[in-house]
């Protein structure tokens, strides 16, 4: 369940202050005296350092999986707990080759890097109704959040006649929206919603978030395991997973992306196939969450080991 969105405002605007003594009352009442081989803490921003600390007791290994970015300015003071908290965590995991590094200035006993992954449940090629495709239906589609890099990149796109449909929420906070708003279905989609929009185009961006440094995002990976044509920034870790051309498309602007676009469209057997490839890609490199826990699980139990000697 989401929290209330004044709590969410809260926690970016004061770290928590207040918030993490009730989370910290809640958890340590609902554990007790149970005992537990690993106690996983997804991103981790409502817990003090004491809390951690407190699920040691609890805990053999206790781990932080986080695929946000806690050591940039974007969220305000929103990770203010956790980077205090970092060094009582054994294991810290993210996406970012850069948040390993700064984990590891702030004193983090270890810290991995993993790939970002789709869901093998929830991102999965669907069949649409009529109605739903009458909706969600797009050449080339944004499913996403508004950010401030985003909206100068849209209307570009734009402007140079890509046929756009953009879904997600705060769209309205653009400086471009009068620009805009023809090409945007306002509000946040739930997930079986999400999965219908990207199914319902043919060509799905993946913009990625500057505040956070991202070098690839879950979308990389949503894509094309909903079976859709990714096309994303270039970027070395695109490059990593993907070969540009063949199994996804990647460009260095908004104008290297108004020309792909086009040109894909108008070759619809192309589209398909990078697309096929794409997902094909993604299932032989196991790109999806139980594969991805199964290693951050197996380190744990590495830990586990070296502790226990």
């Amino acid at each position: 369940m989401a929290a209330h969105p004044f709590v969410q405002a809260w926690v970016f605007k004061s770290g928590s202050l207040w918030v993490a003594g009730v989370v910290s009352r809640f958890v340590r009442s609902a554990i007790g005296d149970e005992r537990f081989e690993i106690a996983f803490v997804d991103n981790g921003e409502l817990l003090d350092a004491n809390l951690v600390v407190a699920l040691k007791n609890n805990a053999h290994i206790v781990i932080n999986f986080n695929l946000d970015n806690p050591f940039t300015t974007r969220d305000g003071l929103r990770w203010r707990l956790l980077r205090k908290a970092l060094p009582h965590y054994d294991l810290f995991v993210t996406p970012r080759y850069s948040s390993v590094e700064a984990a590891e200035r702030l004193g983090a006993k270890c810290a991995i890097r993993v790939t970002q992954s789709a869901d093998e449940i929830a991102h999965r090629p669907v069949i649409l109704s009529v109605a739903e495709t009458k909706y969600f239906r797009s050449d080339v589609a944004f499913v996403g959040t508004w950010m401030p890099e985003r909206g100068p990149f849209m209307a570009e796109l734009i402007q140079r006649g890509v046929p756009l449909r953009i879904f997600g929420p705060r769209w309205h906070k653009a400086p471009e929206y009068k620009r805009l708003a023809a090409y945007i279905v306002n509000g946040h989609l739930n997930g079986d919603d999400y999965v219908k929009a990207i199914s319902g185009t043919k060509i799905a961006l993946a913009l990625l978030s500057k505040g956070n440094r991202d070098l690839h995002t879950t979308r990389s990976l949503e894509i094309p395991a909903i079976g859709r044509l990714l096309c994303g920034e270039r970027t070395s870790e695109h490059l990593e997973i993907f070969e540009d051309g063949k199994e996804a498309v990647f460009w260095s602007n908004a104008e290297e992306c108004a020309d792909l676009c086009l040109s894909l469209l108008k070759t619809p057997v192309i589209i398909e196939q990078i697309a096929h490839a794409g997902t094909a890609r993604v299932l032989a490199n196991g790109n999806f969450n139980e594969s991805t826990l199964a290693r951050v699980l197996h380190t744990a139990g590495q830990l586990s080991v070296r502790t226990t000697k």
